[in-house]
């Protein structure tokens, strides 16, 4: 159980690791073709690239 000072933070946890999942998954996600030769093509890199940095979603990378 945790106090209610807490569940914001919580909260804004569950959302940045769902954030984080969605994009990897739309990362890793590659062009497949399934039953009935319907196909599902992959998002292009570049364009879910501009597409966070429009909305201001893309993490800034970190210098190595």
């Amino acid at each position: 159980m945790l106090s209610d000072s807490f569940i914001d933070s919580l909260f804004h946890a569950t959302v940045e690791a769902t954030e984080e999942a969605i994009v990897n998954a739309m990362v890793a996600a590659q062009t497949m073709t399934g039953r009935d030769d319907v196909t599902a093509h992959a998002l292009p890199h570049d364009l879910l690239v501009k597409a966070l940095d429009k909305h201001g979603l893309r993490s800034p990378v970190p210098d190595l």
